[in-house]
C-alpha cells in the first residue's frame, strides 16, 4: 500500500476540510459512496489540513479549524474503550465541522460484548427530525420506547456512533433519529458500503457511546427495504404490500 500522500476532500456534518491523506486513511474514510468522510478517520496533524469549510459561515478558510480532543480511556462495552474523542471546530464562528470517536479493543481475540448504559444527563438534545415530518419526538419518550422502559438513559449526540448488531459486528453508524411513515421511532445509519438504512428504535438494546442492537432478524429486514416481515420475500423497494403474502410492509 502507497504512503504518498495526496490532497483529498473530507467531510464532516458540518463542513468539510482540505487535507493530505495516505492509502490507510483514504480507507478508513471512503463509507462506499464517491466521498471521503473525516470522521472514520480520526485526528489529522493540522499542517496536513490546508483548508476547511464552514456551513454555518458558508465560507472557506486558509489552514486548519481548531482541533479539540481528550482521550477517556472509558470502558463502553465489554471488552471495547473509547480511546479518544475530539471535534473539528470552525476558527471564526466556534461551530463543529465535524466530530470522531476511536474505539479500542482490551482483546482483539474476543468478541465485543454488550454496552453499558449511557450515564444520566443534565442536558439532552433533541434529535433531528427529516423533512417533511413534523412530529416533535421527546427524549423521555424515545428513552421509554427502548428495551429497557424504566431506565434513565438519555438520548444526546448520536450522530455518528458506531452501530453493532447483537452478534457484535459493525453495521454502520448512527445518522439521526426520525420517524418513519408509520410515525414510529427509528433510527437512521449510514450502512458499511456508503448507503442509508433505518432501524425500529425497539430494535436498539443500548445507547451508550456505541449503539448495541437486540434482535439480528429484525436489524437486517430493516436494513433491506421490501422485505417481508413475515414470510421473508423481497419486494421490490417502494413496495407498501408483500407480493407473496399481502402483507403490510414496514
Amino acid at each position: 500500500m502507497s504512503a504518498e500522500l495526496r490532497l483529498k476532500k473530507l467531510r464532516g456534518s458540518g463542513g468539510y476540510v482540505m487535507a493530505t491523506v495516505n492509502d490507510q486513511q483514504q480507507m478508513k474514510g471512503n463509507l462506499g459512496g464517491p466521498d471521503l468522510f473525516l470522521a472514520p478517520i480520526g485526528r489529522l496533524d493540522s499542517q496536513r489540513i490546508t483548508k476547511h469549510f464552514c456551513n454555518t459561515c458558508e465560507k472557506e478558510f486558509e489552514g486548519s479549524p481548531k482541533i479539540e480532543y481528550e482521550n477517556p480511556n472509558e470502558e463502553v462495552a465489554e471488552n471495547l474503550i473509547l480511546a479518544e474523542k475530539g471535534q473539528y471546530i470552525c476558527n471564526s464562528c466556534k461551530a463543529v465541522i465535524a466530530e470522531y470517536r476511536e474505539f479500542k479493543k482490551q482483546n482483539e481475540t474476543v468478541d465485543v460484548g454488550s454496552a453499558k448504559p449511557l450515564e444520566p444527563s443534565s442536558q439532552t438534545v433533541a434529535p433531528k427530525v427529516p423533512e417533511p415530518a413534523q412530529t416533535q419526538i421527546k427524549i423521555e419518550t424515545i428513552a421509554q420506547s427502548s428495551t429497557q422502559p424504566s431506565s434513565s438513559t438519555a438520548v444526546s449526540s448520536i450522530e455518528g456512533l458506531v452501530v453493532y448488531d447483537e452478534n457484535a459486528k459493525k453495521i454502520g453508524n448512527a445518522k439521526q433519529v426520525g420517524i418513519d411513515s408509520n410515525q414510529s421511532v427509528v433510527l437512521l445509519i449510514i450502512k458499511n458500503d456508503g448507503t442509508e438504512g433505518n432501524i425500529p428504535w425497539n430494535s436498539i438494546r443500548k445507547v451508550g457511546d456505541v449503539i448495541l442492537l437486540g434482535n439480528p432478524t429484525a436489524v437486517y429486514q430493516a436494513l433491506q427495504p421490501g422485505k417481508c416481515a413475515k414470510c421473508g420475500f423481497s419486494n421490490k423497494e417502494g413496495s407498501k404490500f408483500c407480493e407473496e403474502c399481502g402483507s403490510k410492509l414496514q
